[in-house]
């Protein structure tokens, strides 16, 4: 019989297998606080509980781990990027970033990405599969263990489109908000490309999470050429659901808006945001795009005028401060360099 993968369980999960163990509800509470809080392992550092139940727990489940198959470290700004082994050979990246509210990490919901955003690396190899909650919490747990940092904040913004794995990543923020030590996801940044059915389902459980939308050009046709899922939910449809999300959450929304040159950094680019967000309670975060291969997409020049022209327009605009420039920090470059070697 396979192994129940413990970390995936919520409390009350967890409560109810321990239970049908016929052993009482509290175990369930002190497991809990050696997996999340106390980041146990394996069953034997579980020291309050009897020599006999630590058996009957590891027959039952398993505690996975993460390993690290590379670990850059930037000699710039004391960011690391990771490299995570996954149990089955698969690969993911986590960003460990030193800001001056705290440690951030950026962390992966997929191995791999089915969206086909033009620019980005993580789309590349394709989509292999889903992580399991256990495994983006390991991204975290694993990154404290090695840096003996506290992680304060965390940005799913890594490999994959958080929104096609949204049970997993429900789940995920329902353990990672969980008693203890559990983190406020209000210090929770949630990144999509504009899965926008899943942006209302998103709203409805009142998470508290951030929400930041990649959207990168401001008409249809120019994010159609750059971003598939435009095909499928075009600007208008994204932009009411935005609206709706800050209704139910009361949630400022973040765009991200990743800078190429001739592509959509010119005046009449920044004109069209400007047009498109005008008036809506809502942050934009300009990024320098990561370079890549094997795309033809260069970064852009006039990252500080096109700036100037959104704040003149009244509208919040900060240009994203470039971490790991000398580590390849960009999302998905660690794998894809990996898997061709």
């Amino acid at each position: 019989m396979e192994k129940i993968d413990i970390l995936s369980l919520t409390k009350d999960e967890l409560a109810a297998e321990i239970e049908k163990m016929g052993e009482k509800s509290y175990r369930a509470k002190q497991i809990y606080d050696w997996l999340h809080v106390k980041k146990a392992t394996d069953f034997s550092q579980m020291s309050n509980l009897s020599a006999q139940f630590r058996d009957k727990l590891s027959e039952k489940f398993c505690i996975k781990s993460l390993k690290i198959k590379k670990r850059l470290v930037s000699k710039v700004d004391n960011t690391v990027k990771y490299l995570y082994g996954l149990p089955d050979g698969e690969a993911v990246e986590s960003v460990l970033m030193e800001y001056h509210h705290g440690n951030s990490l950026c962390i992966s919901s997929q191995v791999g990405c089915k969206m086909g955003c033009r620019f980005c690396a993580s789309t590349i190899a394709g989509w292999v599969r889903n992580l399991e909650p256990s495994e983006m919490l390991l991204q975290i747990y694993e990154t404290e263990r090695d840096s003996g940092r506290h992680v304060d904040s965390i940005v799913m913004m890594g490999i994959g489109e958080p929104l096609d794995n949204f049970d997993n990543v429900v789940k995920f923020l329902t353990i990672l908000n969980s008693g203890g030590e559990g983190m406020s996801l209000r210090h929770l940044s949630l990144s999509t490309c504009g899965v926008v059915d899943k942006i209302y389902k998103l709203a409805e459980l009142k998470l508290g999470v951030t929400l930041s939308i990649s959207l990168h050009a401001a008409t249809n046709e120019k994010r159609s050429a750059i971003m598939p899922i435009n095909n499928r939910f075009n600007l208008q449809t994204l932009m009411k659901a935005c609206d709706d999300y800050f209704k139910i959450t009361g949630r400022r929304i973040s765009f991200e808006y990743s800078l190429i040159e001739g592509v959509n950094d010119t005046d009449e680019s920044a004109d069209e945001l400007i047009a498109l967000l005008g008036g809506k309670n809502c942050h934009v975060n300009l990024i320098p795009i990561n370079e890549i291969k094997e795309r033809d997409f260069k970064k852009s020049r006039f990252v500080e005028r096109f700036q100037k022209r959104l704040t003149d327009a009244g509208l919040n605009a900060t240009v994203r401060r470039t971490l790991g420039a000398d580590i390849s920090a960009a999302c998905g470059q660690l794998r894809r360099d990996d898997a061709e070697n």
